[in-house]
Order: C-alpha cells, then sequence, then structure tokens
C-alpha cells in the first residue's frame, strides 16, 4: 500500500513539475541510480549495479539527446555527458567503482549548476515582476 502511495506522488510530482524542475528530477534519479550501482558492485552484486548502471546511461543520453545545440554552451555540456557516458560504460565493464564515482563526481557538479541556475532565474523572474 504505501508503495502504491510513493508511486502515485511521485507521478503527480512529474506531472506537474516545470521542464526545469523535470530536469533535476532526473538528476536527482541518476544520481541515486549511480549511488545503487556503486554500493551494488561493492557488495559483490554485479547484475544489481549492472541494471542500476543502466538507467543512469538513459538518463545521461536523455540528456544529451535534449540539448539545444544552437547554444555554445550546448556543446561543452554535451562533451562532459559523453565523458559521464564512457565513465558508466568502462566502470560497468571493468567492474570499476573509480569509474563510477567520476561519473557521480561530475553529474553531482551538474546538477548543483542547474540548481544554482533554476535559483538564479528565479530570483530574476521575481525582479522583473
Amino acid at each position: 500500500m504505501n508503495q502504491q502511495i510513493a508511486s502515485a506522488y511521485k507521478n503527480q510530482q512529474i506531472m506537474t513539475s516545470s521542464p526545469e524542475q523535470l530536469t533535476l528530477l532526473l538528476y536527482n534519479g541518476a544520481l541515486r541510480f549511480l549511488a545503487e550501482s556503486i554500493i551494488a558492485m561493492e557488495q559483490g552484486d554485479t547484475q544489481k549495479s549492472h541494471n542500476a548502471n543502466m538507467r543512469v546511461q538513459d538518463i545521461v543520453r536523455e540528456f544529451m539527446h535534449t540539448l539545444d545545440m544552437s547554444y555554445e554552451l550546448s556543446k561543452t555540456w554535451a562533451q562532459l555527458y559523453e565523458y559521464i557516458e564512457h565513465c558508466l560504460i568502462q566502470g560497468n565493464m571493468k567492474k570499476d567503482v573509480a569509474q563510477l564515482q567520476q561519473a557521480k563526481g561530475m553529474l553531482l557538479e551538474l546538477r548543483d549548476t542547474w540548481v544554482e541556475a533554476m535559483k538564479q532565474t528565479h530570483v530574476a523572474r521575481a525582479v522583473g515582476k
């Protein structure tokens, strides 16, 4: 029953979120799955680690596909996402936690940058009113 309530809440959160908030939810999801992958790998559960890693890769690929490449900054972010994907793949294939940690650190920085951009945009909108 609690799982159903949590699922309903999550669906409602997704359906009512702005595009900016959805991106933040994806970052947080990627970081959660990556933490799960790292823990599972450290515990020797390679299948669980692999499954979680694949979910992170899906999110990173979604980020890459949705970049608006008409902006110069998007090219830099695309390169960062490509490197993160490389670390995820290498970490998964070689069972290398260090590669996964590298990806996690970069995703954390990108997520934190996104949060800061959201705050600045919110302030700019508030001042503009």
